[in-house]
């Protein structure tokens, strides 16, 4: 297949797909299976991050008045309060990310198997959460830290990034609205720091 078309299609696999709870890596991989895409497990993983990097543009754009007033807000103990919260929950994935980069990359190697049980976990996991009773408990450092192991686990194709966050956050008994908006704002500083890694390190030029 044409590799303009393929990458047409899997950016509106990644459109449609990132913004609800079922793994848009996880599809992206079935996709590039389906399409027969037969590329490296690095430059694949590549692509993913790529993808990734437009929708973050889109997540910026829909909650710019949120961050806008945390911007505003920096020098009051409550934004920086949330800018702390906001690194914690950095730590995990960037642990993951940078000491195992190279191994995580094996998994978006067409491994197909793999990615159907993640996404048998990742659909447990989503039924969970009606189960969990409703609270209105602040994030914490520490509910912070456990929402950002969620989200290192999540770099696994088929595993939702949102939707265990998300997940995490009702079970720790954070409302949901609190949890949607933390769990995708989390992600803006993680995949601005990769482009820039990627960027000084000539992967994206």
């Amino acid at each position: 297949m044409n590799e303009y078309l393929e990458a047409i299609i899997l950016g509106i696999v990644q459109g449609i797909t990132e913004f609800l709870p079922i793994s848009s890596d996880g599809h992206l991989e079935l996709s590039k299976w389906i399409l027969g895409d037969n590329h490296s497990a690095a430059d694949s993983f590549m692509m993913t991050i790529i993808l990734h990097f437009g929708t973050m543009f889109a997540i910026i754009w829909v909650f710019r008045k949120m961050i806008l007033d945390l911007l505003k807000n920096l020098n009051t103990p409550e934004g920086r309060k949330f800018v702390l919260l906001v690194v914690i929950s950095m730590i995990p994935a960037v642990i993951v990310g940078v000491g195992f980069e190279s191994f995580m990359t094996t998994f978006f190697s067409g491994k197909i198997v793999f990615v159907g049980l993640m996404l048998m976990i990742n659909g447990v996991l989503l039924l969970s959460s009606d189960y969990f009773p409703k609270s209105n408990q602040p994030i914490t450092p520490m509910r912070s830290l456990l929402i950002g192991i969620a989200q290192a686990i999540a770099i696994l194709p088929g595993i939702s990034r949102s939707g265990s966050t998300i997940t995490t956050s009702l079970a720790l008994g954070i409302d949901r609205k609190q949890a949607a908006n933390f769990s995708f704002l989390i992600v803006v500083p993680l995949l601005l720091g990769k482009m820039a890694k990627d960027i000084l390190s000539g992967d994206l030029i």
